[in-house]
């Protein structure tokens, strides 16, 4: 059966947020794409600048990300990091207060994503609950 439903009439939903497997193959390959661009432009070596690009992948993969999808979006972007943004390339360490600093940093901008965008569409849900069902609606003072 057919059921002809108007366009753009109705309660709009919270948009559902994105799959965590996909949200974690874009950290993935926008970490490796972003590391390899770091380093072949600027130079290997670079690792603050790593950082602040990864944490805007992070924060930006967060928008369409369950929580839930935060901490490995965070351990995504430190591999990359730490395996080819410092040197020596290619070998994943641990410096202790470094690095975990650096999966803290990752994992807050994931988070400051993902919090972000549940607001803002929690807010748009509300106003749209609230100016449809608004008495006042129409009224001239």
């Amino acid at each position: 059966m057919i059921q002809w439903v108007r366009l753009g009439t109705g309660r709009k939903p919270v948009p559902e947020p994105a799959a965590t497997g996909l949200v974690w193959a874009g950290a993935f390959g926008g970490a490796l794409t972003l590391v390899a661009l770091i380093n072949t432009m600027l130079g290997p070596g670079r690792p603050h600048l790593a950082l602040t690009a990864l944490s805007l992948l992070a924060a930006a993969l967060g928008v369409w990300a369950r929580f839930t999808a935060a901490p490995g979006t965070a351990v995504l972007c430190w591999l990359f990091l730490n395996g080819f943004a410092i040197p020596p390339e290619g070998v994943l360490t641990w410096a202790g207060t470094r690095d975990a600093l650096w999966l803290g940093c990752l994992l807050a901008a994931a988070l400051v994503g993902t919090t972000t965008s549940r607001l803002a569409h929690a807010r748009a849900a509300y106003h749209r609950l609230t100016t449809a069902t608004d008495p006042d609606d129409g009224r001239l003072l």
